[in-house]
């Protein structure tokens, strides 16, 4: 994992240069360069394959400034996890990558001051932003080079199983598997990102609130894969074990989704910090469980993220 997180670290700063420069080009009236994206795919799905957890992650820590260009990237890579779960095939599996990437290029004909508005948007503002599917999907498509199922997930990843959605209120089968695939990504990646307008929910709490909108927005079987493939309790997640000691989870577990690795640094009983001791759930003779989420808001712990990844220095470059 510790590997995985350094050269994560880096797929992140060069994935953030490549979306910035692709926005940027799109800005301008020009079209997509297919053969660097798909160049972007092959890194992030190597980076997935070899673990999940790292490039997952460390997207997820973006700051509000740079949500645009690294979202794209945690949503291709969350997509290659989701691919993996439910077994499509490579080329399947690449179709859903390349959506994840550009499912949001259509931002790039919306004023990045509505964008990054911190206040609530007006009706127009609003409006604004739910033109960006149907943006992206004619600005992929005049490019030539996109293939039908990627348009479509630009197109269609806001629709919602109940209808509700925009821009073409589809419901039910009428929504692709890879828009249905994209539409979950995207939601877990946007709640769990720190926004202009509100800070990020912690990851295991995102996916039980996720939970609760499988009824009529998400589809409920391809949540339940999405879950499997980041765990129940998501890298980054704070937790309470049975002893009282509370920690982050820093790795999955490799046979259960309720035992990850946790690095433990406080106990709820003395009220105070220790050396962070590495705590394996799943090994053989280990008593300790989760118990309960806890909110790191509530705690505000300023080195949360520097415990689980190790990578401060790299994560700023």
């Amino acid at each position: 994992m510790q590997d995985e997180l350094h050269a994560a670290a880096l797929l992140c700063s060069e994935s953030k240069a490549a979306m910035i420069s692709m926005f940027q080009e799109a800005r301008m009236g020009k079209a997509v360069d297919s053969s660097s994206a798909r160049e972007l795919v092959e890194e992030i799905s190597d980076s997935v394959t070899r673990n999940p957890s790292a490039l997952i992650s460390l997207a997820r820590l973006k700051t509000a400034d740079d949500y645009t260009y690294m979202h794209s990237v945690a949503v291709c890579a969350l997509m290659v996890a989701l691919s993996k779960q439910i077994n499509l095939n490579e080329e399947h599996t690449r179709s859903a990558a390349m959506a994840g990437l550009l499912h949001d290029l259509g931002k790039a004909a919306i004023p990045l001051e509505v964008l990054n508005k911190p206040g609530k948007l007006s009706n127009g503002e609003f409006a604004m932003v739910q033109s960006h599917p149907l943006r992206g999907y004619e600005m992929l498509k005049e490019s030539g080079a996109v293939e039908d199922a990627v348009l479509d997930a630009c197109l269609h990843h806001h629709e919602k199983l109940d209808g509700s959605g925009y821009p073409d209120k589809l419901k039910g089968d009428e929504i692709s598997l890879i828009a249905r695939m994209t539409a979950i990504c995207d939601v877990y990646d946007a709640i769990t990102s720190d926004r202009p307008y509100k800070r990020g929910w912690d990851p295991a709490e995102s996916l039980r609130r996720m939970a609760e909108w499988t009824n009529g927005h998400l589809d409920p079987r391809l949540f339940q894969a999405f879950v499997k493939s980041i765990g129940i309790f998501p890298v980054g997640s704070l937790v309470r074990l049975t002893s009282g000691r509370i920690g982050v989870v820093v790795e999955q577990g490799r046979q259960s989704l309720v035992a990850p690795k946790v690095k433990v640094f406080f106990s709820t009983k003395s009220s105070l910090r220790f050396t962070p001791i590495l705590v394996d759930l799943a090994e053989r003779g280990c008593t300790e469980k989760v118990v309960a989420r806890e909110d790191p808001h509530k705690w505000n712990f300023p080195d949360l993220n520097d415990l689980w990844c190790g990578q401060p220095s790299a994560l700023a470059a």
